[in-house]
């Protein structure tokens, strides 16, 4: 099969996410979170098209009209979800032939951690009530989440090994197992493994996309932790030193732009959350970025401009976020240009 994986900065029809309600996790925090979601969709509705998912689209609605969301850009369907984690449960769309194909990969919740019953059957759900068009799914036998993996659409993969390797996803496979995996499914050549790097308060045993993504023009932008009394200091600096290593598939080393480390942040329990600014979505045009009310929030706001020089840099604020462990990117999944035509 001549499948590929896209690129996040390629073309895309619109965005995917799921409604924060009462029964997800989300519940203590409701008031806090969905003006963060609704900021999200009101910046991808600019762009692109906003698919959601969502317990009662008619509340949804109503609440999208109240904060002045152009609402001809945005499509609700109603189901009901575990969580907004839409990263992981939605579709991993890829091209075969020329012609987008959905894979509808198994979702665990990160290892059996959490409840998952429903996010599981999204991707069904949603394929089922027309969200897709006529875009054909396949149902694959592996447990990935798509904030696993990072393409530069031209057969390259970065991924961790804590998470891909993990005996609570796919145990009964080994790395070239997996390896042989990827490349049937997604087309990849050139598979690139991170063995070190990791964020405290983290549920997805160290999903790429909080740590590391692909860009543009053979660029990796990365986070770094220069308190030398941090706890990830030492850990981000091996994988620092891991990338530095890594070759294109031309042989050439990547060009690496750092992504500041932002001030630690804590629940109410004392815990730490897992800040990061890698955890941006690219749109059409546009870069999302997750900002932490943090005096660091402008320097990564750069950074990631340098990546995509040509894109608008638009900060959103997303402390709310990581109070369940996750941020921008998680909570949402960009659908790639065919699947809604």
């Amino acid at each position: 099969m001549n499948r590929r994986l896209p690129a996040e900065w390629e073309a895309q029809d619109g965005v995917l996410l799921a409604w924060p309600h009462p029964e997800t996790d989300w519940h203590p925090y409701l008031d806090r979170v969905e003006p963060v979601f609704i900021e999200i969709i009101r910046q991808i509705s600019r762009f692109e098209r906003v698919l959601i998912a969502a317990p009662d689209s008619c509340e949804l609605a109503a609440k999208l009209r109240e904060a002045d969301i152009n609402t001809t850009k945005v499509r609700i369907y109603e189901l009901p979800t575990n969580d907004t984690w839409t990263r992981d449960f939605g579709p991993i769309t890829v091209i075969e032939d020329g012609k987008p194909r959905l894979l509808d990969c198994g979702f665990n919740g990160w290892g059996l951690k959490f409840p998952s019953h429903f996010d599981n059957q999204a991707t069904c759900a949603l394929h089922k009530a027309g969200a897709f068009g006529a875009t054909p799914k396949e149902v694959v036998g592996l447990i990935l989440e798509g904030g696993s993996i990072e393409s530069d659409g031209a057969g390259t993969i970065l991924t961790t090994a804590e998470c891909l390797l993990n005996v609570n996803r796919n145990p009964h496979m080994e790395r070239d197992q997996i390896e042989e995996q990827l490349k049937n499914l997604l087309g990849a050549k050139h598979i690139l493994w991170l063995e070190n790097g990791y964020l405290a308060g983290d549920d997805t045993d160290s999903h790429i996309d909080t740590l590391a993504r692909l860009c543009p023009n053979d660029t990796i932008a990365y986070v770094v932790c220069d308190d030398l009394y941090d706890e990830h200091h030492a850990a981000l600096k091996r994988m620092e030193a891991e990338l530095k290593k890594l070759r294109t598939q031309d042989g050439r080393p990547y060009r690496l732009i750092p992504l500041p480390w932002p001030s630690p942040s804590f629940d109410e329990e004392g815990d730490r959350m897992p800040a990061t600014y890698a955890n941006f979505l690219i749109i059409n045009g546009a870069v999302l970025v997750p900002t932490y009310n943090d005096p660091n929030d402008q320097n990564a706001l750069e950074a990631i401009g340098q990546a995509f020089p040509e894109h608008a840099i638009i900060g959103i604020d997303c402390s709310p976020l990581i109070l369940q462990h996750g941020s921008l990117h998680c909570v949402t999944l960009q659908i790639p240009e065919g699947v809604l035509a």
